[in-house]
């Protein structure tokens, strides 16, 4: 069996769970259950980034322990994660033994082998990032709280794999997605490579991993939380899972973190020698009225608070549909609502309700036996075939909003079909076994069970209410299914997405 091991970044503890957390979260479910249903055995890793000098400081203000304090917040994502319906199969936490652990011995072979030093530096520091910047980056405006330190601190020989890291990206075209931000790091790399500064001193940090070579010395946030994608499947730690695992097929980050995953994290593994993921998959941002959301400006969106209101998979769907991967995306309620509305309430709730009635009120409840197809049932079951393979393929070539969009067309055609068909006509006239009434809801009924299915990955719950109502069992594969044999009997498919009064 084929392996997937795919990641999210890990969120910063201190953060309260919004949107863009949502979106990247959501987007690696869906991809984790697309590959499940596709017969790949996948591991799905998120969790928590614990350390740092913000946590210390958050902790101080409450007045209580830095331990104390990550372990109330971790639940904040932990609660929102279980409530999005998120199916991963592990969830790390930076502040674990079993990652501690593999940040020290790797921080140990890394000085063994020459590829640490001791060294006084002065530079700019941002306190918001907690990492030292450099002029231009200061000068770009896009870091806060920055201010001048000189200290003694252990740096990462990071410069020495510059020429490795270029040569890697320009060699491996899919190693950074999309291929606009290959080009960012590829501008980023023109200038030379500074190495990395890799530890705080305890007198002014003392919430972090100790180095181990040097106990006045805790480990720089961003070095300890990148290891979390190779101590959580068994880096130094147990070689077979690690094998298994190892190399991620995607890292799922957003732009803002680009620098670190694509330079700092890679050369730590060409330093330790381990092989590199395979793809760095970084997305965009999502907007609230063209602007990026921030806790000061006060538009954050809290994705619970639209999942208590209209459900969870209204939340996963809209992510999915409205933002193409790699690009930014703009939210607003009316765009939610709208999308809603025509895509969920009107295409597919509609027409679940429409066939199942008609099939209750006129078969007993049961399936009815097909007889002849014309052209039109030829032509909607061609269409469902094909649409099979192709929303198949737009998932693995990371196009979901497009697969989205065949799905859609879909159930549009689908209510067309019906629209010419006109069963609740037809029945008055024949309501017999093999009539064109008994076929042509036959084929309604199957066509819309089976596109239904592709949905899956993105709405597991409201697609799981379908097979209900329709009496089947979530198959392995949902893109080789079979239809549902005449004779069954079904339910009603009532309120699956109530229309949301605009007024």
């Amino acid at each position: 069996m084929s392996k997937f091991y795919l990641t999210t970044p890990l969120y910063y503890v201190n953060d309260e769970p919004h949107i863009g957390h949502a979106y990247t979260t959501i987007l690696a479910d869906v991809l984790a259950r697309y590959h499940r249903s596709s017969g790949y055995d996948v591991h799905f890793l998120t969790g928590t980034d614990e350390h740092g000098q913000k946590v210390q400081q958050a902790a101080e203000k409450r007045n209580v322990l830095p331990a104390d304090h990550v372990d109330e917040y971790v639940k904040r994502f932990q609660k929102t994660w279980n409530k999005l319906n998120i199916s991963n199969d592990d969830f790390i936490r930076t502040s674990e033994n079993r990652h501690k652990n593999i940040v020290k011995d790797v921080l140990n072979t890394l000085y063994k082998n020459g590829e640490i030093y001791l060294a006084e530096y002065e530079g700019l520091y941002s306190v918001s990032e907690e990492r030292f910047i450099t002029e231009k980056e200061a000068s770009d405006g896009n870091f806060k709280q920055i201010k001048k330190i000189k200290e003694k601190n252990y740096f990462f020989k990071m410069s020495k794999y510059q020429n490795q890291l270029i040569k890697h990206i320009k060699n491996n075209p899919e190693f950074i997605l999309p291929k606009k931000r290959a080009n960012e790091v590829l501008g980023f790399l023109k200038n030379p490579l500074a190495d990395l500064c890799i530890s705080r001193p305890k007198s002014r940090l003392s919430w972090g991993i100790e180095i181990p070579f040097d106990t006045e010395y805790v480990t720089y946030v961003w070095f300890d939380a990148l290891l979390n994608y190779i101590s959580a499947v068994g880096y130094g730690a147990d070689q077979n899972k690690f094998e298994t695992w190892w190399p991620a097929n995607f890292h799922l980050i957003g732009k803002d973190i680009l620098i670190t995953h694509s330079i700092y994290w890679i050369a730590m593994l060409m330093a330790i020698d381990v092989k590199l993921p395979k793809t760095i998959l970084a997305h965009g941002w999502w907007l609230t009225e063209n602007e990026k959301m921030s806790k000061s400006v006060g538009n954050v969106i809290r994705p619970l608070d639209l999942v208590d209101k209209h459900g969870v998979d209204s939340l996963r769907y809209y992510l999915m549909r409205d933002m193409v991967l790699g690009q930014d995306a703009s939210y607003s309620y009316d765009s939610f609502i709208k999308r809603y509305n025509s895509d969920l309430a009107n295409d597919l709730g509609n027409l679940l309700n429409r066939v199942t009635i008609l099939i209750n009120k006129n078969f007993n409840a049961l399936v009815p036996e097909y007889g002849e197809f014309s052209n039109q049932e030829n032509d909607i079951l061609e269409f469902i075939d094909s649409s099979s393979k192709t929303v198949c393929k737009l998932i693995h070539n990371l196009k979901i909003h497009e697969a989205i969009e065949i799905i859609m067309k879909g159930y549009r055609l689908l209510n067309k079909y019906l629209e010419l068909k006109e069963p609740w006509k037809l029945v008055r006239k024949n309501k017999e076994s093999k009539s064109s009434a008994a076929t042509c809801l036959y084929v309604a009924l199957n066509v819309f069970y089976k596109n239904s299915l592709f949905l899956y990955p993105i709405m597991p719950d409201k697609i799981n209410k379908i097979t209900e109502v329709l009496r089947q069992n979530l198959p392995v594969d949902i893109f080789n299914v079979n239809f549902i044999k005449p004779g069954t009997k079904i339910g009603i498919g009532n309120s699956l997405f109530p229309r949301i009064d605009t007024k």
